[in-house]
């Protein structure tokens, strides 16, 4: 019998800040597995224990201040390797991925924090383009195992003009220069296929608002979270949510959660 798995996304913007809120949404939502971005802590810090008394098992790959991923998930995390191949000298805490089994199969996550970027041009943008570069490489890698897999994260990456409030005011951001859009639609027409797209064409669908000049309040948003699906896990998807309310809330982050539902 087939049941729902959920998986969700999220850049909390600090876990240490925010973990009331999220443990209280991890109870309201329960999702099976939690993708994190910008846990900004290391290892050892991480506020593991609300969560694992909410049910659930952890992996990190965290760093002092900056970056860091993690995956949350109430089945048990296997396989986890952490850092993105294609560069042994990279050391920013940015990628974590592992196996879960579940009793009708099993399926691949990742945890996935691409680099913002900016300025560009300069050395910043040049590395997101080289990060994306290789997490191409991965991901044409892992698709050639034809299982369930599923790139989750801030990907500091807006597809399209229906993704950004105003296309004009980022037209010379990194998260919308046509080099980053470029590299996201290679990564895309590997064969995954972005989720919430895949479920809705409706405009104003935004993961990301500024804390800056009531952006919120305005709808002044953007999408760059996204959730990537193997056909094997597209193919079980069956709904897909933006938790936008949580931006509203106390001591939010700038991003909100996205969630997903797979038949397994």
């Amino acid at each position: 019998m087939l049941s729902a798995m959920r998986i969700a996304t999220w850049n909390v913007n600090s876990v240490k800040q925010r973990v009331e809120p999220f443990v209280r949404w991890l109870k309201e939502r329960q999702p099976d597995i939690v993708c994190l971005q910008e846990t900004k802590c290391v290892d050892d810090a991480f506020p593991r224990g609300p969560i694992e008394d909410s049910g659930y098992n952890i992996a990190v790959h965290g760093q002092k201040t900056y970056n860091g991923v993690a995956l949350i998930s109430k089945f048990p995390l296997e396989e986890v390797k952490s850092g993105l191949p294609g560069d042994r000298s990279d050391d920013q805490a940015r990628f974590i991925e592992a196996v879960v089994s579940v009793p009708n199969g099993a399926l691949r996550v990742a945890s996935i924090y691409l680099p913002n970027g900016n300025p560009a041009p300069g050395e910043k943008y040049d590395y997101k383009l080289t990060w994306m570069e290789r997490l191409i490489a991965f991901a044409r890698e892992r698709l050639e195992l034809e299982e369930p897999l599923i790139l989750a994260g801030d990907f500091n990456a807006i597809p399209t003009p229906a993704d950004v409030h105003d296309p004009e005011l980022w037209k010379d951001d990194a998260l919308y220069l046509p080099a980053t859009r470029a590299k996201f639609r290679a990564l895309i027409h590997l064969g995954l296929v972005d989720a919430v797209r895949a479920t809705s064409d409706d405009p104003g669908l935004y993961t990301f608002w500024d804390y800056q000049a009531g952006a919120f309040q305005k709808n002044n948003g953007i999408r760059i979270d996204h959730l990537l699906l193997s056909p094997q896990a597209a193919d079980r998807l069956t709904a897909t949510a933006i938790d936008r309310p949580m931006r509203g809330g106390e001591k939010p982050s700038d991003h909100v959660p996205v969630w997903i539902d797979l038949d397994f």
